[in-house]
């Protein structure tokens, strides 16, 4: 399937956008903000019911906010989705919280900031599902991981050449999520809090391309 014929926020270039963006928002989490990982609740999971087993009931806290923050992000692109053009809404809500975690000072308790990223990315992750077709995520790699090692395989062993370009898909966005990682922790020592408003300037990018479809 051709660039032209894919469905805009299923693009390339949409997918690589977010990716960086997710990458991005995982260096900003960790390295400034509690040394955390906002994107993803597996480890929250894990954590919050080790918390329980040892009764440590302030880390029970710590860990269930964001879990939570991460289903209502999930329940209110469900709410999104009603509205004609939902992407852009999802795209726009993000760049507004974010803008305004820019000027979260870094004194303040970091669980604030950890809770609205991972609202942010539940919504990232419940609308933007497929790259040309074939399904992905932008916030957390372990899925494409899989997905690119079974693309690959699948043409090696059959000579499918569709599995052949969701390889190569899969492996762009592994290496944007990568780079944007990279980026933020090249950044983040320099412009501190404000790095987060470079995320913004990709998300600006991606509303307007879908804002033109």
């Amino acid at each position: 399937m051709s660039e032209d014929q894919v469905i805009v926020w299923e693009s390339r270039e949409v997918g690589v956008l977010l990716a960086l963006v997710g990458g991005f928002l995982e260096s900003y989490t960790y390295l400034l903000h509690g040394g955390v990982f906002a994107n993803a609740q597996t480890g929250n999971m894990v954590l919050l019911t080790l918390s329980l087993a040892h009764q440590e009931w302030g880390q029970v806290f710590y860990y269930l906010v964001p879990i939570l923050s991460f289903f209502i992000g999930a329940a209110v692109t469900e709410v999104l989705k009603l509205h004609e053009r939902w992407h852009e809404a999802v795209i726009g809500v993000e760049i507004v919280l974010l803008f305004f975690i820019g000027f979260y000072p870094l004194t303040a308790p970091s669980l604030m900031v950890n809770l609205v990223i991972s609202f942010i990315c539940s919504m990232q992750v419940s609308t933007f599902r497929k790259i040309q077709g074939a399904a992905y995520a932008t916030t957390f790699c372990t899925g494409n991981l899989r997905s690119a090692a079974q693309s690959w395989m699948d043409y090696y062993l059959f000579k499918n050449e569709t599995e052949k370009a969701k390889g190569h898909n899969y492996l762009l966005i592994i290496s944007s999520f990568c780079f944007g990682a990279f980026m933020g922790a090249i950044l983040i020592p320099f412009l501190k809090t404000w790095t987060v408003w470079i995320c913004c300037l990709m998300l600006i990018r991606v509303f307007f391309k879908i804002r033109k479809r």
